[in-house]
């Protein structure tokens, strides 16, 4: 696979994460719960870390919210992001419970004290901002000189930058998120040649885990293909754990991040084992090692079997009720259906612990 040419974009720190400048493409994602609810709050901070995120964000509506950061920070590995909108006093007590990051837009928070004591807060903490700007909440006047356009995104963006600029602040971060995949496009591409602040890429009420998945691999695949993007978040109508399953797999496709590959071939007519049932339990049973850069093989008969996956570390070829175990093209042995899914754990479990 040959390896993308990334954009070089400034480095900024983001708890133990570093974001642009070179840094591996951090994955975030979102709380469901209100971050007031604490157990939940904590319950699902643990579910995102044990399956790869680094970044989560939280909604911050009111004091109760922005006082439960000092808790959540005591269990919590990965560094928390506030999300809060047009209220700069939320910030402020955010950052004073421990918060990491925000995603605050200073143009949309009133008067200019509130940006100042805003910044003040976050260059005495160390915490960087990201702006994000949505193309279903534009300002006026930009709909009115473009319409809902890459040029009007990136000039909001432009403003708000201009705003934490000019009071020489540049821990900043920066989203332009749509819900169409040819808008987004144009907006990131537009912002990445005029701005070099690391870019958060998304697409927005991107659907279903089904749709949003699609939709968010296709816009998200393109632009890290391109070298566009620093850290990145599906955002999905499901559970937060599917949106860093399904980013994990994106950046691992695309070799900006390492881990397991599992390919498999479709069914057809030659088929004479239950090929779905059996990709699915492998993808099920080997969860606990997708943080391991191997490829798996799961192949329906002999035809697609080692030969076409030669190149796989490990696979299984399936027969009549049965199946060929094979390593890197080799056949190792012949096992009944029931055991295939065991025999191919137990061979990279033998594997990892070797190396």
């Amino acid at each position: 696979m040959q390896e993308i040419k990334r954009k070089n974009t400034r480095r900024i720190q983001l708890g133990n994460i570093p974001i642009g400048g070179g840094a591996p493409v951090s994955i975030q994602s979102m709380l469901s719960v209100k971050t007031s609810d604490r157990e939940n709050a904590i319950q699902q901070i643990q579910e995102l870390e044990s399956v790869g995120c680094d970044i989560i964000r939280c909604a911050v509506m009111d004091l109760d919210d922005a006082k439960a950061i000092k808790d959540l920070k005591k269990i919590a590995q990965a560094p928390l992001v506030a999300d809060i909108h047009f209220n700069y006093r939320l910030a402020l007590a955010a950052m004073e419970n421990g918060i990491d990051g925000l995603r605050i837009n200073p143009g949309n928070i009133g008067k200019i004290e509130g940006v100042k004591a805003l910044v003040a807060s976050a260059k005495e903490r160390k915490v960087p901002i990201r702006i994000g700007v949505n193309s279903g909440s534009l300002p006026k006047d930009l709909l009115q000189k473009y319409g809902v356009s890459a040029k009007a995104m990136v000039e909001s963006a432009l403003r708000h930058i201009r705003i934490l600029e000019e009071l020489s602040y540049y821990e900043i971060k920066v989203s332009v998120k749509a819900s169409s995949i040819p808008l987004t496009l144009e907006s990131y591409r537009l912002l990445s040649s005029v701005c070099d602040y690391p870019l958060h890429l998304g697409i927005t009420e991107a659907g279903t885990v089904f749709r949003g998945s699609i939709k968010s691999s296709i816009a998200l695949g393109i632009l890290l293909d391109e070298g566009i993007g620093d850290t990145i978040r599906v955002s999905l109508t499901d559970k937060p754990v599917q949106e860093v399953k399904v980013a994990k797999e994106i950046l691992t496709s695309l070799g900006l991040r390492k881990g397991l590959n599992i390919i498999s071939c479709p069914t057809c007519g030659r088929t004479r084992i239950d090929l779905i049932k059996l990709a699915t339990e492998v993808e099920k049973a080997l969860e606990p090692y997708n943080n391991y850069p191997l490829t798996i093989a799961v192949m329906g008969c002999a035809v697609n079997g080692p030969g076409e996956a030669k190149e796989a570390d490990f696979g299984i070829a399936g027969g009549i009720k049965e199946g060929l175990l094979f390593a890197e093209g080799k056949v190792l042995k012949k096992v009944p259906e029931a055991f295939l899914v065991n025999e191919l754990v137990a061979l990279v479990q033998d594997y990892i612990s070797k190396h």
